[in-house]
């Protein structure tokens, strides 16, 4: 039996990969989280499997923008994996604020890593972004390509992410990286662009599609369940090498404005929608974004192609639980 020390595993992500685990594994789970704008308890005591299962589960208030102190390395226990996912997360909120991003995803990286290089575990993941790549001109990105940080937020997971492999190479920390896109599911922040979405339909209101200076083209995603990223965090925590990145890509392109297309049609309401050159109304932000996931796929890792599916279902669920809509 492993136990996993998870940051960030009251967030959205997390709240999915405790679900999962408990569901398809015999892993018990020790959760980092300070509670804040993005973690929420009620994530998972909402979920069915929490009643029967929550024994699994030890949670510890903390900030690890603090450095892990004795009293939390006692609590925490003998734990054979990291999965480090907490971070600050939204591009808007950094460009207002870009420290807190840098003491979050750099400083308290940092801490994580100073606690993985004094205790003995097999594998230290670090949850980067695709972001740290910049906007894709004309093919995606491979793992190794140079980063281009549009904004803060890209910029401090890239710096989350050197320290990350240089624990590695000057301490021996088993270190895995990982890339990923956009990310959807039940929970998610009413500030990510779905709730959004169902949000402003279900009122009636304006939907923003950040486009290019036309304001004829939307700007693209590559969209990818929650539960699908899980599968992959196990399959490099099993099989992946130390010291090596991995781009874990999403299932579908899907152009903004598609999007709130799609769930337009599911809500059944009409879409009121606005192209707006994303540059001017939006600094820092970036049109498109593209990973090459073909390292993951030739090592032998699938997951199942649900798109449609999976966002409809995100959608009805979000119908009928209307306050995860609600900041």
């Amino acid at each position: 039996m492993k136990t996993l020390l998870l940051t960030g595993g009251m967030g959205f992500i997390g709240s999915h990969i405790v679900y999962g685990l408990l569901k398809d594994t015999d892993w018990n789970i020790v959760i980092i989280d300070r509670l804040d704008i993005s973690g929420n308890p009620d994530r998972l005591t909402e979920t069915d499997i929490w009643g029967r299962e929550k024994s699994r589960v030890k949670f510890i208030w903390w900030d690890f923008k603090a450095p892990i102190n004795d009293l939390v390395k006692e609590q925490i226990g003998k734990i054979d994996y990291i999965w480090h996912l907490g971070a600050s997360s939204h591009v808007d909120r950094s460009i207002i604020d870009p420290m807190s991003f840098v003491m979050d995803n750099v400083v308290g990286t940092t801490n994580m890593l100073l606690y993985a290089k004094e205790v003995k575990i097999e594998r230290f993941i670090y949850f980067s972004t695709d972001e740290v790549f910049g906007p894709m001109i004309d093919k995606p990105f491979k793992e190794w390509d140079r980063y281009k940080a549009s904004n803060p937020y890209a910029a401090a997971k890239a710096g989350g992410e050197e320290m990350a492999y240089a624990f590695f190479n000057t301490y021996g920390v088993p270190v895995i990286i990982t890339h990923t896109m956009n990310v959807f599911g039940q929970y998610q922040h009413p500030e990510k662009f779905i709730p959004l979405c169902i949000d402003k339909i279900l009122k009636g209101e304006t939907v923003t599609i950040h486009a290019d200076k036309t304001t004829t083209i939307s700007g693209t995603r590559y969209w990818i369940h929650a539960r699908n990223v899980l599968e992959a965090l196990k399959f490099l925590t099993n099989n992946g090498k130390v010291g090596d990145k991995y781009n874990i890509v999403g299932e579908k392109e899907v152009s903004n404005l598609d999007m709130a297309k799609f769930i337009a049609s599911v809500i059944r309401k009409p879409l009121k929608a606005e192209m707006t050159d994303f540059h001017s109304s939006r600094p820092g932000h970036d049109l498109k974004y593209g990973l090459d996931g073909t390292k993951l796929h030739e090592m032998g890792f699938r997951y199942n192609k649900t798109f449609e599916k999976s966002l409809e279902d995100t959608i009805r669920w979000y119908l009928k639980n209307r306050k995860w809509l609600k900041s």
